[in-house]
């Protein structure tokens, strides 16, 4: 059984479309988040083997441990990213601010962890 199941995923406000389109939207930004961070680590490498083990490290484990649609489910279902449908533009770009400062909080938090 899947979980978070669908039902809870939408919260009986969206459809499952929607809800697809809003995780591969996700997955995408979590995507560019790894990506953005992998460069910068091996920016940092200096080339040897003892080097490249510390290159995993430098990755924030949620994007190196997980898929990127696992993440953006999780992250979907812990309300860090919200579905706002497109008719609501004003009020979706407010969510996108705050869903990018949150993240930006959370990536911080997680940086001071590891």
């Amino acid at each position: 059984m899947l979980y978070p199941t669908i039902d809870q995923l939408t919260k009986d406000e969206f459809n499952r479309y929607e809800l697809a389109l809003a995780t591969a939207k996700c997955a995408r930004i979590i995507t560019d988040e790894y990506t953005e961070q992998r460069e910068a680590a091996e920016k940092s490498a200096t080339g040897n083997k003892e080097a490249d083990r510390n290159l995993i490290n430098m990755i924030n484990k949620e994007y190196r441990d997980e898929k990127a649609v696992k993440n953006a489910i999780t992250r979907i279902h812990n309300g860090t990213y919200k579905i706002v449908r497109v008719e609501d533009t004003e009020e979706a770009e407010e969510v996108a601010e705050e869903a990018a400062e949150t993240a930006e909080a959370t990536e911080a938090a997680t940086a001071e962890e590891n």
